[in-house]
């Protein structure tokens, strides 16, 4: 799905989700009462890092996948004018299941 950018070891680019702009009974939210969106679509993940006996740990995210992310951290990289976010795996907070 995305081939200009590929992490390495553990490291997971995500895509944060919308923020909602209307709440459910259709008042509008201004820009800045908006929260911080928790939740992102996973883009691309790395490898895996290394274990303490040298073997590779899987990453536990795979791509498409909805996670949970900490309100802070990741670093922020602008790839075709969108904006994607680099986590370390066991940053990632959780994952969302159907």
């Amino acid at each position: 799905m995305f081939l200009k950018f590929l992490p390495l070891f553990d490291r997971v680019l995500v895509e944060r989700c919308a923020a909602e702009t209307v709440t459910k009974g259709g008042i509008m939210i201004p820009e800045k009462a908006q929260g911080k969106v928790l939740q992102a679509t996973v883009v691309a993940v790395g490898s895996g890092g290394r274990g303490k006996n040298g073997e590779i740990q899987p990453v536990s995210v795979k791509v498409g996948e909805k996670v949970l992310l900490p309100e802070y951290g990741g670093t922020k990289i602008v790839l075709e004018d969108k904006d994607y976010y680099l986590f370390r795996d066991g940053d990632i907070l959780g994952k969302y299941v159907d």
